[in-house]
């Protein structure tokens, strides 16, 4: 069984209007979220053996801060097609992880990663999980799937949503 984690991005900043959308910050906010997450992935043991991460900014940072909460040291890869990408470009870039990876989070932005997430949801999916997540994917908000295929066969509703995380849920 693997596992894929789809981890938004955390609050990011707009006071500067200047920045281009790749170099907006993350917000105090954002700063508070992100450890916040990390903890309970520890918590849970759902440490990542690879993270692919969009090159913006504020995914960066939201990374950053994960894995410096996490108890082992994570492999990171800068995926720039991932970046304010589509569902299915996404899903391109998780088919092409190498088969030894068990576990992978994926760093990014919506609307891509909640549609993402909504796609992959297949059945023996938590239903009070999945009701969430179409409810709202907000910032810093992570889905867990359990995959029972190889990360090259992974289609459309072939993936158990097994939890959905958000911040607040943590006080």
């Amino acid at each position: 069984m693997r596992e894929l984690l789809l981890l938004r991005h955390a609050k990011s900043s707009w006071d500067d209007a200047t920045l281009d959308d790749a170099d907006r910050p993350l917000a105090a906010r954002g700063r508070k979220a992100a450890p916040v997450m990390a903890r309970a992935m520890a918590r849970h043991g759902w440490v990542p053996e690879l993270a692919l991460v969009s090159p913006a900014l504020r995914t960066r940072q939201t990374w950053a801060l994960v894995a410096a909460e996490l108890p082992r040291p994570v492999e990171t890869r800068l995926a720039p097609e991932i970046y304010e990408a589509e569902p299915e470009i996404i899903l391109e870039t998780i088919r092409s992880v190498p088969p030894a990876i068990r576990r992978l989070v994926v760093v990014g932005h919506n609307p891509g990663l909640e549609r993402l997430a909504e796609t992959l949801a297949g059945p023996g999916s938590d239903a009070a999980a999945l009701a969430r997540l179409r409810t709202k994917f907000p910032t810093a908000a992570l889905a867990r799937f359990e995959v029972a295929t190889h990360w090259s066969t992974l289609t459309s509703g072939a993936a158990r949503l097994a939890a959905f995380l958000k911040p607040r849920d943590f006080g």
